[in-house]
């Protein structure tokens, strides 16, 4: 990354070092006597901002697709049920057991025995871990 923003330094760089030896080269200081300051500040105005958009616009990452589709390879290899599925998905939302419970009406228990299920299954410890490990195997988005 450093080595993009070096060069994009660069390409932002010389268009304005070339705009300054233009502007002293048709003798600076007959345009600015000539000319009222307010037009100089437009015009490097305009310059800044137009490069600062087209920066701005090489700099950032295009946006992810819409849509995510779960890796069925990886849920199957794990041995995930729909069920195990789901309340992970609940757990990506940093939902509690009970809030869980409550949404797919069942009890809390049950909430406890499947997410027990999953943290063995993607071999974590934690909810914040499981939630990573899923990430990372592209279960959720």
């Amino acid at each position: 990354m450093a080595g993009n923003t070096f060069k994009y330094a660069l390409l932002y760089g010389l268009p304005l070092a070339g705009l300054v030896f233009v502007l002293q080269w048709i003798e600076y200081r007959y345009l600015v006597f000539s000319m009222p300051g307010e037009i100089y500040i437009s015009l490097v105005a305009v310059i800044f901002i137009t490069l600062g958009i087209w920066m701005g616009m090489r700099l950032t990452a295009a946006p992810a697709s819409s849509e995510f589709e779960p890796n069925e390879k990886a849920i199957q290899s794990l041995g995930l049920t729909k069920r195990e599925f789901e309340i992970l998905g609940h757990l990506a939302k940093g939902a509690s057991n009970k809030e869980i419970a409550r949404t797919l009406g069942v009890s809390p228990n049950t909430i406890k025995t499947h997410v027990a299920s999953l943290f063995l299954k993607l071999e974590v410890s934690g909810r914040g871990k499981a939630v990573e490990a899923a990430r990372g195997l592209s279960l959720i988005p």
